[in-house]
């Protein structure tokens, strides 16, 4: 007799974790659950070229290291979007690359699906060179913890656990880069607000 294979939305992360420790196809679970949300994030950062790379590289490490997953934490979310952010960490001149040429261009080369904020997208369109250059000028711990709230979704704890930093040191990162992101594009007013 086999033990039932948990599947599905009634198991959360972490026993789907343990469960792949004998099952590891249940590992599989988690790849279904967030793939698509780590690929658009890491699209948005170094473009969809490499983000299939990304995604690909970001479950391998996690099924590698599944065994010193913390358990506590219902939610593998945070930690697959840490693992993601490192590994984008070797991609950085092409992330930046990606922002020069939409600075010089004005032209995002990456396709956005309709469901998105349509109507966001129009007001920021005349805003993208400027904001392209304010994502290339930010270092990239500030960039990387404002991506991960605006464009991965996490809340401000999640990103303090995927950067596996204080979440006073989220806030402070976030005030940063959202300064420097209003200083470029003169305005008062955040084009890249997760809140």
């Amino acid at each position: 007799m086999t033990a039932a294979r948990p599947v599905g939305k009634e198991f959360d992360d972490a026993e789907l974790i343990v469960a792949s420790y004998k099952d590891p196809e249940t590992f599989a679970t988690l790849f279904d659950r967030y793939a698509d949300d780590i690929h658009r994030y890491a699209a948005r950062r170094v473009g969809t070229a490499h983000a299939d790379d990304i995604v690909a590289e970001t479950f391998l490490v996690a099924f590698r290291r599944r065994t010193s997953y913390d358990t506590t934490r219902r939610m593998a979310r945070p930690w697959l979007y840490g693992i993601a952010t490192n590994l984008l960490a070797r991609h950085r001149r092409e992330e930046e690359r990606l922002y020069r040429a939409l600075q010089r261009t004005g032209v995002d080369p990456l396709p956005e699906p309709m469901a998105n904020a349509v109507v966001a997208r129009v007001a920021a369109q005349s805003h993208h060179r400027a904001l392209a250059a304010a994502l290339a000028g930010l270092k990239p711990r500030d960039r990387d913890t404002l991506l991960l709230l605006a464009w991965g979704g996490l809340t401000y704890e999640e990103v303090a656990e995927a950067l596996d930093v204080p979440v006073g040191t989220v806030r402070s990162r976030i005030h940063r880069a959202r300064k420097k992101t209003r200083e470029a594009l003169g305005t008062t007013t955040d084009l890249i607000d997760g809140d």
